[in-house]
């Protein structure tokens, strides 16, 4: 694809410096662009990488002297750079219909503009979707309803009875709809509670690769409108997560945990089953979330706490050794005070 810098600076609603004919075939890195190519910098850090850089243009918020070809000035660098490498990324791989090496039951309906691919399994009652694309080794169960533009990533699983929204995108290695970890002792033996429900993902939902959604107990595990999630994530039975949640790799989540809407989830942050989560909070990565969070908290730490008490406390823990040391040498001052005394 080729588009003139101005071309480009119309979608994104920017203002060009320089030859507004200069003709962009593609976008890269300040390193990595060549002539050509447009570039974006928005970070002082990468001051050294624009005096050197290659590239035919550049997206910025302030015109720079560091750079003398043309720039397309916007107010937000980092978001312009995904829009306009949206207008240059490859279109998603389709296969031409149905493949003859698909496992399709006679009683499901696919939209006749969907593409599966070889060795996707369809079952019984299944509904997919226009201008879907299943891709090999995905696995739809019986009833499984997918909505329009929806993008499954290979060896996905999406078991019996789920209900998936449209313009999803789901990456490969997902399941959802597996049994959620419920057992009842019985003296020292484990009683499977049966596992019920379903998972819903709402619309414009995008899940990394191997995820793992449990389905919920009775009722649903529940992913709203516009959550985002990371690689390597867990999400326990019942969960409810709000609209527009950012979850980052590694997250797991237990049973029956609400988090509202707009909430920002650092790696490995860990949750205890049945807590609330508030709008728009942020919890720091690495967190252990063990009681509920307020709407706007932001928290740190395990057990969480407010992350400034968190920068102070962890700030400390490496002067631990140290302080031990006076307490003991202040606790033999004290003793021999006391034989004196005596």
């Amino acid at each position: 694809m080729e588009l003139t810098l101005r071309e480009i600076a119309d979608s994104v609603g920017g203002d060009v410096i320089g030859d507004d004919k200069t003709v962009v075939t593609g976008i890269n890195s300040l390193d990595e662009a060549s002539c050509g190519e447009i570039s974006f910098f928005s970070d002082p850090r990468y001051r050294a990488s624009v005096k050197k850089t290659d590239a035919s243009a550049l997206i910025v918020s302030k015109v720079t002297d560091l750079y003398q070809g043309p720039q397309v000035v916007v107010l937000n660098p980092a978001l312009t750079y995904t829009r306009v490498a949206t207008l240059f990324a490859s279109p998603i791989p389709t296969y031409p219909g149905i493949s003859d090496q698909a496992v399709v039951h006679k009683s499901s309906r696919i939209g006749r503009s969907s593409s599966i691919y070889p060795l996707v399994y369809i079952g019984e009652g299944a509904i997919i979707g226009e201008d879907v694309v299943l891709f090999a080794g995905v696995f739809i169960g019986d009833r499984v309803k997918i909505g329009d533009r929806t993008v499954i990533y290979p060896n996905v699983t999406i078991l019996q009875d789920c209900i998936i929204g449209n313009d999803v995108i789901i990456h490969s290695g997902t399941v959802i709809g597996s049994d959620g970890f419920g057992f009842v002792k019985d003296g020292s033996t484990s009683v499977k509670v049966p596992q019920m429900g379903i998972v819903q993902i709402d619309d414009q939902v995008e899940l990394g690769a191997n995820n793992c959604v449990d389905r919920a107990a009775m009722g649903k595990t529940w992913i709203k409108r516009g959550v985002k999630t990371d690689n390597l994530v867990q999400i326990g039975h019942n969960v409810v997560i709000g609209e527009d949640t950012i979850v980052v790799a590694q997250v797991g989540i237990s049973g029956s945990v609400r988090i509202g809407r707009e909430v920002m989830i650092g790696g490995k942050a860990g949750f205890a089953d049945h807590v609330e989560v508030g709008d728009r909070a942020m919890i720091g990565g690495g967190a252990g979330v063990i009681q509920s969070i307020s709407p706007g908290e932001i928290v740190s730490g395990s057990p969480t706490m407010p992350h400034r008490l968190w920068l102070k406390t962890s700030g400390l823990i490496r002067r631990l050794p140290q302080f031990n040391d006076r307490l003991r040498a202040l606790e033999k001052e004290v003793d021999e005070l006391k034989r004196r005394l005596d």
